[in-house]
């Protein structure tokens, strides 16, 4: 595993009624849904450091933190990029904004994920 920090990813996406608080269950306006910001922040989380880990290694989320600062409606543009700020063993600290096309800060926070050997971590699922 070589993983150090000032890694980066970004994600993009064009909000759909499926990304809504509405559709999400998260509020009752066709914004981009707080939960559905979060998960574009994992996104870019995993996609920093996937790429990096060892042969059946992977990384999962274990802490967030999310600022939802502007609305979003459908048809709005979203890039969430994700840095790599921390190592400490096993433990990955990220910091992450997302920007709409106008350059606004949609949103900002931080990612908490852990490195695991992908099947002891299923195996212990299944107990």
């Amino acid at each position: 595993m070589e993983l150090t920090p000032g890694l980066r990813a970004e994600v993009e996406v064009v909000v759909t009624e499926a990304d809504t608080a509405v559709r999400m269950g998260s509020g009752d306006v066709p914004v981009l849904a707080t939960p559905r910001l979060l998960a574009l922040a994992e996104a870019a989380t995993v996609k920093a450091v996937g790429p990096r880990l060892g042969d059946g290694e992977t990384s999962v989320g274990t802490r967030a933190e999310v600022r939802h600062r502007v609305a979003t409606p459908a048809g709005g543009r979203v890039t969430v990029t994700a840095e790599l700020r921390e190592v400490d063993g096993r433990r990955l600290a990220f910091v992450f904004e997302a920007v709409d096309e106008q350059g606004a800060v949609v949103g900002d926070g931080r990612v908490e994920r852990a490195v695991v050997e992908r099947e002891g971590f299923l195996s212990r699922l299944s107990r």
